[in-house]
Protein backbone atom coordinates (compact mmCIF):
# COMPACT_ATOMS: atom_id res chain seq x y z
CA UNK A 1 0.00 0.00 0.00
CA UNK A 2 2.83 2.46 0.77
CA UNK A 3 4.61 1.74 -1.99
CA UNK A 4 1.83 2.42 -4.28
CA UNK A 5 0.67 5.80 -2.36
CA UNK A 6 4.33 6.80 -3.31
CA UNK A 7 4.28 6.00 -7.01
CA UNK A 8 0.94 7.81 -7.56
CA UNK A 9 2.62 10.87 -5.83
CA UNK A 10 5.96 10.48 -7.91
CA UNK A 11 3.27 10.80 -10.67
CA UNK A 12 1.65 13.50 -9.67
CA UNK A 13 4.77 15.48 -8.97
CA UNK A 14 6.02 14.68 -12.29
CA UNK A 15 2.85 16.19 -14.33
CA UNK A 16 2.68 19.14 -11.92
CA UNK A 17 6.80 19.58 -13.09
CA UNK A 18 6.10 18.50 -16.47
CA UNK A 19 3.59 21.10 -17.05
CA UNK A 20 5.30 23.82 -15.53
CA UNK A 21 8.49 23.05 -17.10
CA UNK A 22 6.35 22.84 -20.78
CA UNK A 23 4.75 26.16 -19.86
CA UNK A 24 8.30 27.49 -19.20
CA UNK A 25 9.58 26.77 -22.56
CA UNK A 26 6.53 28.22 -23.92
CA UNK A 27 6.98 31.49 -22.08
CA UNK A 28 10.94 31.46 -23.38
CA UNK A 29 10.10 30.61 -26.93
CA UNK A 30 7.48 33.93 -27.07
CA UNK A 31 10.43 35.85 -24.95
CA UNK A 32 12.43 34.89 -28.29
CA UNK A 33 10.04 35.40 -30.57
CA UNK A 34 9.33 38.54 -29.13
CA UNK A 35 12.85 39.61 -28.98
CA UNK A 36 13.18 38.88 -32.83
CA UNK A 37 10.54 41.37 -33.47
CA UNK A 38 12.41 43.62 -31.84
CA UNK A 39 15.59 43.01 -33.74
CA UNK A 40 13.63 43.50 -36.88
CA UNK A 41 12.45 47.11 -35.40
CA UNK A 42 15.78 47.69 -34.52
CA UNK A 43 17.65 46.57 -37.93
CA UNK A 44 15.27 48.52 -39.30
CA UNK A 45 15.38 51.69 -37.81
CA UNK A 46 19.68 51.41 -38.31
CA UNK A 47 18.97 50.56 -42.28
CA UNK A 48 17.54 54.14 -42.37
CA UNK A 49 19.26 56.32 -40.10
CA UNK A 50 20.40 58.18 -43.57
CA UNK A 51 16.74 57.76 -45.12
CA UNK A 52 15.38 61.44 -45.98
CA UNK A 53 12.10 62.13 -44.01
CA UNK A 54 12.23 58.43 -42.33
CA UNK A 55 10.48 57.61 -38.83
CA UNK A 56 12.11 55.50 -36.24
CA UNK A 57 9.29 53.27 -34.91
CA UNK A 58 10.15 51.19 -31.28
CA UNK A 59 8.97 47.95 -29.95
CA UNK A 60 6.39 47.78 -26.93
CA UNK A 61 6.42 44.57 -25.37
CA UNK A 62 3.30 43.30 -23.67
CA UNK A 63 2.52 40.19 -21.25
CA UNK A 64 0.13 38.08 -21.43
CA UNK A 65 -1.44 35.99 -18.20
CA UNK A 66 -3.37 32.71 -18.33
CA UNK A 67 -5.47 31.18 -15.64
CA UNK A 68 -4.89 27.63 -15.66
CA UNK A 69 -4.80 24.40 -13.09
CA UNK A 70 -1.22 24.83 -12.28
CA UNK A 71 -2.32 28.44 -10.71
CA UNK A 72 -3.19 27.79 -7.05
CA UNK A 73 -5.12 30.35 -4.19
CA UNK A 74 -6.53 32.28 -7.30
CA UNK A 75 -3.25 33.55 -9.06
CA UNK A 76 -2.01 33.78 -12.73
CA UNK A 77 0.76 32.34 -14.61
CA UNK A 78 2.88 34.64 -16.70
CA UNK A 79 2.28 32.36 -20.12
CA UNK A 80 3.94 34.44 -22.51
CA UNK A 81 4.84 38.13 -24.10
CA UNK A 82 4.16 39.60 -27.51
CA UNK A 83 5.55 42.28 -29.40
CA UNK A 84 4.48 45.10 -31.40
CA UNK A 85 5.92 47.74 -33.28
CA UNK A 86 4.87 51.42 -32.14
CA UNK A 87 5.14 53.65 -35.58
CA UNK A 88 6.41 56.90 -34.22
CA UNK A 89 5.42 59.37 -37.13
CA UNK A 90 4.71 62.86 -35.57
CA UNK A 91 8.74 62.34 -34.27
CA UNK A 92 10.42 65.91 -35.68
CA UNK A 93 13.74 64.84 -37.70
CA UNK A 94 16.70 67.56 -37.67
CA UNK A 95 16.27 69.85 -40.43
CA UNK A 96 19.64 70.15 -42.94
CA UNK A 97 20.60 72.04 -45.45
CA UNK A 98 20.56 70.47 -49.04
CA UNK A 99 22.46 70.93 -52.05
CA UNK A 100 18.48 70.92 -54.06
CA UNK A 101 17.12 73.95 -54.26
CA UNK A 102 13.87 72.39 -54.62
CA UNK A 103 14.23 70.53 -51.92
CA UNK A 104 11.87 71.32 -48.52
CA UNK A 105 11.74 70.14 -45.22
CA UNK A 106 8.31 70.38 -42.58
CA UNK A 107 8.69 71.45 -38.82
CA UNK A 108 5.45 70.62 -37.36
CA UNK A 109 2.57 68.27 -37.86
CA UNK A 110 1.84 68.40 -41.55
CA UNK A 111 2.76 66.01 -44.30
CA UNK A 112 3.37 66.47 -48.29
CA UNK A 113 0.18 65.56 -50.51
CA UNK A 114 1.95 62.89 -52.94
CA UNK A 115 0.90 60.58 -55.65
CA UNK A 116 2.27 57.44 -57.03
CA UNK A 117 3.08 56.78 -60.87
CA UNK A 118 1.42 53.95 -62.25
CA UNK A 119 2.55 53.29 -65.75
CA UNK A 120 3.69 55.72 -68.98
CA UNK A 121 1.09 57.13 -71.40
CA UNK A 122 2.56 57.79 -75.02
CA UNK A 123 3.37 61.15 -74.81
CA UNK A 124 5.88 60.10 -71.84
CA UNK A 125 3.33 61.97 -69.15
CA UNK A 126 3.22 60.15 -66.23
CA UNK A 127 -0.11 57.92 -65.25
CA UNK A 128 -0.87 59.21 -61.66
CA UNK A 129 -2.81 56.26 -59.50
CA UNK A 130 -5.58 57.53 -57.32
CA UNK A 131 -4.47 56.37 -54.09
CA UNK A 132 -3.59 59.42 -51.81
CA UNK A 133 -0.51 58.92 -50.09
CA UNK A 134 1.26 61.47 -47.44
CA UNK A 135 5.11 61.92 -46.79
CA UNK A 136 7.33 63.69 -45.15
CA UNK A 137 10.06 63.15 -47.96
CA UNK A 138 10.47 66.38 -49.85
CA UNK A 139 13.89 65.97 -51.57
CA UNK A 140 11.86 66.52 -54.38
CA UNK A 141 13.37 67.69 -58.26
CA UNK A 142 11.93 68.10 -61.42
CA UNK A 143 11.66 65.05 -63.62
CA UNK A 144 11.75 65.59 -67.56
CA UNK A 145 8.41 66.51 -67.98
CA UNK A 146 8.49 68.89 -65.23
CA UNK A 147 6.76 67.30 -62.49
CA UNK A 148 7.95 67.56 -58.63
CA UNK A 149 8.81 63.96 -57.85
CA UNK A 150 10.57 62.76 -54.80
CA UNK A 151 13.75 60.40 -54.23
CA UNK A 152 11.02 58.17 -53.39
CA UNK A 153 9.35 58.56 -56.68
CA UNK A 154 6.27 60.09 -55.03
CA UNK A 155 5.03 63.40 -57.51
CA UNK A 156 4.07 66.39 -55.32
CA UNK A 157 0.54 67.60 -55.32
CA UNK A 158 -0.46 71.17 -54.77
CA UNK A 159 -3.01 74.25 -56.43
CA UNK A 160 -1.70 75.02 -59.48
CA UNK A 161 -1.96 78.33 -61.24
CA UNK A 162 -4.40 78.02 -64.40
CA UNK A 163 -2.19 78.90 -67.73
CA UNK A 164 -4.95 80.96 -69.01
CA UNK A 165 -6.72 82.62 -66.55
CA UNK A 166 -3.72 83.47 -64.30
CA UNK A 167 -5.84 82.03 -61.06
CA UNK A 168 -5.18 79.79 -58.22
CA UNK A 169 -6.80 76.62 -58.40
CA UNK A 170 -8.98 75.03 -56.01
CA UNK A 171 -8.24 71.41 -56.54
CA UNK A 172 -5.20 69.39 -55.68
CA UNK A 173 -3.07 67.85 -58.77
CA UNK A 174 0.37 67.32 -59.33
CA UNK A 175 2.69 70.17 -59.93
CA UNK A 176 4.11 70.64 -63.49
CA UNK A 177 6.26 73.51 -64.45
CA UNK A 178 7.46 72.83 -68.01
CA UNK A 179 10.31 74.49 -69.72
CA UNK A 180 7.65 75.37 -71.71
CA UNK A 181 5.80 77.86 -69.54
CA UNK A 182 4.68 81.09 -71.08
CA UNK A 183 5.57 84.49 -69.00
CA UNK A 184 2.13 86.39 -67.97
CA UNK A 185 3.22 89.97 -68.36
CA UNK A 186 3.17 91.54 -65.23
CA UNK A 187 0.59 94.16 -64.31
CA UNK A 188 0.43 97.52 -65.35
CA UNK A 189 1.13 100.14 -62.49
CA UNK A 190 1.64 103.22 -64.89
CA UNK A 191 1.21 104.51 -68.24
CA UNK A 192 3.70 106.62 -69.87
CA UNK A 193 2.52 109.12 -72.58
CA UNK A 194 5.01 110.62 -75.29
CA UNK A 195 4.91 112.89 -78.55
CA UNK A 196 3.21 115.97 -79.75
CA UNK A 197 0.12 117.49 -79.99
CA UNK A 198 -0.85 119.42 -83.58
CA UNK A 199 -1.46 123.05 -81.47
CA UNK A 200 -4.00 123.75 -84.39
CA UNK A 201 -5.95 120.66 -83.99
CA UNK A 202 -9.96 120.90 -83.92
CA UNK A 203 -10.72 117.02 -83.11
CA UNK A 204 -10.07 114.77 -80.38
CA UNK A 205 -6.65 112.60 -80.75
CA UNK A 206 -6.88 109.31 -79.24
CA UNK A 207 -4.01 107.89 -77.29
CA UNK A 208 -4.32 103.61 -76.77
CA UNK A 209 -1.84 101.70 -74.60
CA UNK A 210 -2.31 97.87 -73.77
CA UNK A 211 -2.62 96.95 -70.49
CA UNK A 212 -2.55 93.90 -68.44
CA UNK A 213 -4.35 93.13 -65.17
CA UNK A 214 -3.14 90.84 -61.95
CA UNK A 215 -3.41 87.91 -64.12
CA UNK A 216 -1.79 88.79 -67.01
CA UNK A 217 -4.81 89.78 -68.71
CA UNK A 218 -4.66 92.30 -71.54
CA UNK A 219 -6.83 95.28 -71.88
CA UNK A 220 -7.12 98.56 -73.53
CA UNK A 221 -6.95 101.95 -72.02
CA UNK A 222 -8.00 104.87 -74.66
CA UNK A 223 -7.31 108.67 -73.32
CA UNK A 224 -8.68 110.72 -75.51
CA UNK A 225 -7.14 114.64 -75.96
CA UNK A 226 -9.61 117.64 -77.07
CA UNK A 227 -7.79 121.36 -77.35
CA UNK A 228 -9.84 124.07 -75.32
CA UNK A 229 -7.53 126.77 -76.23
CA UNK A 230 -3.99 127.29 -77.26
CA UNK A 231 -2.19 126.09 -73.80
CA UNK A 232 -5.28 124.06 -72.07
CA UNK A 233 -6.10 120.33 -73.28
CA UNK A 234 -8.43 118.44 -71.79
CA UNK A 235 -7.51 114.34 -71.37
CA UNK A 236 -10.03 111.88 -70.36
CA UNK A 237 -11.10 107.83 -70.75
CA UNK A 238 -12.79 107.87 -73.78
CA UNK A 239 -14.63 104.85 -72.73
CA UNK A 240 -15.83 106.69 -70.04
CA UNK A 241 -19.27 108.22 -71.36
CA UNK A 242 -20.18 110.31 -68.66
CA UNK A 243 -16.91 112.25 -67.70
CA UNK A 244 -16.95 112.07 -64.11
CA UNK A 245 -13.79 110.25 -63.72
CA UNK A 246 -10.26 109.82 -65.56
CA UNK A 247 -10.19 113.14 -66.43
CA UNK A 248 -7.62 115.90 -66.04
CA UNK A 249 -6.70 119.60 -67.43
CA UNK A 250 -3.43 120.12 -68.67
CA UNK A 251 -1.71 123.85 -69.14
CA UNK A 252 1.15 123.81 -71.46
CA UNK A 253 3.66 126.26 -71.17
CA UNK A 254 5.36 128.89 -73.47
CA UNK A 255 7.63 126.18 -74.97
CA UNK A 256 4.72 123.34 -75.20
CA UNK A 257 6.04 121.76 -72.31
CA UNK A 258 3.34 120.74 -69.63
CA UNK A 259 3.27 122.94 -66.63
CA UNK A 260 0.89 121.36 -64.57
CA UNK A 261 -1.87 119.08 -64.48
CA UNK A 262 -5.22 119.20 -62.75
CA UNK A 263 -7.60 115.85 -62.01
CA UNK A 264 -10.81 115.53 -60.86
CA UNK A 265 -11.92 112.12 -60.03
CA UNK A 266 -15.74 110.54 -59.55
CA UNK A 267 -16.15 112.14 -56.07
CA UNK A 268 -15.28 115.61 -57.55
CA UNK A 269 -12.16 115.66 -55.25
CA UNK A 270 -9.03 117.63 -57.14
CA UNK A 271 -5.69 117.42 -57.41
CA UNK A 272 -2.65 119.21 -58.99
CA UNK A 273 0.54 118.08 -60.29
CA UNK A 274 3.22 118.96 -62.66
CA UNK A 275 3.46 116.18 -64.52
CA UNK A 276 1.14 113.13 -63.71
CA UNK A 277 -2.68 112.24 -63.16
CA UNK A 278 -4.25 109.25 -61.14
CA UNK A 279 -6.30 106.72 -63.53
CA UNK A 280 -8.63 104.72 -61.72
CA UNK A 281 -10.77 101.83 -63.01
CA UNK A 282 -10.70 99.43 -65.07
CA UNK A 283 -8.33 96.74 -65.20
CA UNK A 284 -6.57 98.78 -62.27
CA UNK A 285 -5.33 102.18 -61.01
CA UNK A 286 -2.65 103.52 -62.40
CA UNK A 287 -0.06 106.76 -62.99
CA UNK A 288 -0.87 108.52 -65.66
CA UNK A 289 2.80 110.61 -66.81
CA UNK A 290 2.34 112.98 -69.48
CA UNK A 291 5.81 115.12 -68.49
CA UNK A 292 6.84 113.66 -72.44
CA UNK A 293 3.87 115.38 -74.36
CA UNK A 294 4.42 118.35 -75.68
CA UNK A 295 2.71 121.06 -78.06
CA UNK A 296 3.80 120.98 -81.81
CA UNK A 297 2.63 120.49 -85.51
CA UNK A 298 1.59 117.45 -85.47
CA UNK A 299 -0.04 114.32 -83.80
CA UNK A 300 2.37 112.07 -82.95
CA UNK A 301 1.28 111.09 -79.72
CA UNK A 302 1.53 107.34 -78.21
CA UNK A 303 1.20 105.95 -74.89
CA UNK A 304 2.11 102.81 -73.56
CA UNK A 305 2.49 100.56 -69.87
CA UNK A 306 5.53 99.43 -67.38
CA UNK A 307 4.15 96.04 -68.20
CA UNK A 308 6.98 93.58 -68.88
CA UNK A 309 5.80 91.15 -71.04
CA UNK A 310 8.41 88.65 -72.29
CA UNK A 311 10.30 86.32 -70.67
CA UNK A 312 11.79 82.61 -71.19
CA UNK A 313 11.80 80.43 -68.69
CA UNK A 314 15.00 79.85 -66.47
CA UNK A 315 14.14 77.37 -63.46
CA UNK A 316 11.94 77.16 -60.40
CA UNK A 317 12.54 78.38 -56.72
CA UNK A 318 10.54 77.27 -53.41
CA UNK A 319 9.19 79.70 -50.90
CA UNK A 320 8.51 79.38 -47.17
CA UNK A 321 4.86 80.04 -47.88
CA UNK A 322 4.42 77.19 -49.77
CA UNK A 323 4.43 78.83 -52.91
CA UNK A 324 6.13 77.31 -56.33
CA UNK A 325 7.88 80.06 -58.06
CA UNK A 326 8.75 80.10 -61.80
CA UNK A 327 11.82 82.60 -62.59
CA UNK A 328 12.75 83.72 -65.73
CA UNK A 329 15.63 85.51 -67.74
CA UNK A 330 14.33 88.72 -66.92
CA UNK A 331 14.27 88.47 -63.92
CA UNK A 332 10.84 88.26 -62.30
CA UNK A 333 9.22 85.12 -61.09
CA UNK A 334 5.67 84.13 -60.73
CA UNK A 335 3.65 81.49 -58.82
CA UNK A 336 2.63 78.36 -60.88
CA UNK A 337 1.66 76.39 -57.56
CA UNK A 338 1.15 76.63 -53.92
CA UNK A 339 1.80 73.55 -51.58
CA UNK A 340 -0.44 72.76 -48.98
CA UNK A 341 0.01 70.42 -45.75
CA UNK A 342 -2.09 67.80 -44.23
CA UNK A 343 -2.34 66.88 -41.24
CA UNK A 344 -4.02 64.25 -38.96
CA UNK A 345 -5.56 63.59 -35.17
CA UNK A 346 -3.69 60.46 -34.58
CA UNK A 347 -0.57 60.51 -37.37
CA UNK A 348 1.10 57.45 -35.52
CA UNK A 349 -1.74 55.44 -36.99
CA UNK A 350 -1.38 56.25 -40.53
CA UNK A 351 -0.99 53.21 -42.34
CA UNK A 352 3.35 52.98 -43.72
CA UNK A 353 3.71 52.35 -47.61
CA UNK A 354 6.81 51.89 -49.43
CA UNK A 355 8.86 54.64 -49.60
CA UNK A 356 8.25 56.73 -46.05
CA UNK A 357 4.78 57.31 -48.06
CA UNK A 358 1.51 56.71 -45.64
CA UNK A 359 -1.84 56.35 -45.79
CA UNK A 360 -5.28 57.28 -44.14
CA UNK A 361 -6.86 54.93 -41.68
CA UNK A 362 -10.22 54.95 -40.18
CA UNK A 363 -7.62 55.35 -36.93
CA UNK A 364 -5.53 58.31 -37.94
CA UNK A 365 -8.77 60.14 -38.57
CA UNK A 366 -9.72 62.32 -42.28
CA UNK A 367 -6.89 64.52 -43.61
CA UNK A 368 -7.12 67.90 -42.91
CA UNK A 369 -5.47 70.22 -45.65
CA UNK A 370 -4.10 73.09 -44.09
CA UNK A 371 -1.83 76.54 -45.63
CA UNK A 372 1.67 75.93 -44.61
CA UNK A 373 1.85 77.41 -40.90
CA UNK A 374 -1.24 77.26 -40.15
CA UNK A 375 -3.50 74.85 -37.72
CA UNK A 376 0.06 73.55 -36.88
CA UNK A 377 0.82 71.94 -40.21
CA UNK A 378 4.26 73.70 -39.49
CA UNK A 379 6.97 75.56 -42.01
CA UNK A 380 8.68 74.88 -44.68
CA UNK A 381 12.16 75.48 -44.84
CA UNK A 382 13.91 75.38 -48.77
CA UNK A 383 17.05 73.80 -49.96
CA UNK A 384 16.51 71.55 -46.74
CA UNK A 385 15.74 68.13 -45.59
CA UNK A 386 14.31 66.29 -42.45
CA UNK A 387 16.86 63.66 -41.80
CA UNK A 388 15.94 60.61 -40.21
CA UNK A 389 14.88 60.37 -36.84
CA UNK A 390 16.66 56.94 -35.66
CA UNK A 391 18.78 57.09 -32.39
CA UNK A 392 22.13 55.35 -33.72
CA UNK A 393 23.54 55.32 -30.83
CA UNK A 394 20.10 54.50 -28.88
CA UNK A 395 19.20 51.36 -31.41
CA UNK A 396 22.79 49.85 -30.96
CA UNK A 397 22.45 50.40 -26.83
CA UNK A 398 19.16 48.53 -27.60
CA UNK A 399 20.48 45.62 -30.03
CA UNK A 400 23.17 44.71 -26.80
CA UNK A 401 20.12 44.55 -24.55
CA UNK A 402 17.73 42.22 -27.18
CA UNK A 403 20.97 39.86 -28.26
CA UNK A 404 21.35 39.74 -24.34
CA UNK A 405 17.90 39.04 -24.06
CA UNK A 406 17.76 36.27 -26.19
CA UNK A 407 20.27 34.55 -25.30
CA UNK A 408 18.54 34.69 -21.75
CA UNK A 409 15.59 33.05 -23.40
CA UNK A 410 17.39 30.88 -25.78
CA UNK A 411 19.43 29.03 -22.11
CA UNK A 412 15.81 28.81 -20.61
CA UNK A 413 14.73 26.53 -23.22
CA UNK A 414 17.93 24.64 -22.62
CA UNK A 415 17.10 24.30 -19.10
CA UNK A 416 14.08 23.71 -19.43
CA UNK A 417 15.33 20.39 -21.78
CA UNK A 418 17.63 19.30 -19.15
CA UNK A 419 14.71 19.41 -16.11
CA UNK A 420 12.50 17.47 -18.34
CA UNK A 421 15.21 14.84 -19.32
CA UNK A 422 15.61 14.53 -14.94
CA UNK A 423 11.70 14.68 -14.61
CA UNK A 424 10.83 11.73 -16.73
CA UNK A 425 13.90 9.77 -15.16
CA UNK A 426 12.20 10.18 -11.74
CA UNK A 427 10.43 6.84 -11.47
CA UNK A 428 12.39 4.61 -13.90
Amino acid sequence: MMLGHTTRSLFHVREYAMSSIINAVHTAVSGLNAQSHAFTDLSNNIANSQTTGYKASTTSFEDYVTDNEIANDGESLSDSVAATTQQNTDSQGMVTTSTNSTALAISGNGFFNVLQATGQSNDSTPALGTQQYYTRNGDFSQDKNGYLVNTSGYYLEGYNVNATSGTLGTSLSAIQVPSTIAFRPTESTKLTATGTLDSSSTTPVDMPATTYDSTGAASTVDLSWTKINDTTWTVKDANDTTGSSNSATVTFDSTGAVSSVTSQNSTGTSSTSSTSFDYTGSPQDMTVNLSGITLGSANTVSMTSDSVTSGTFSGISMETDGSVMATFDNGYSQLVAKIPLTTFADPNSLSAQNGQAYTATSQSGSPQINAVNTNGAGTLTTGSIEESTTDLTGDLSKLIVAQQAYGANTKVVSTADQLLQTTLAMIQ
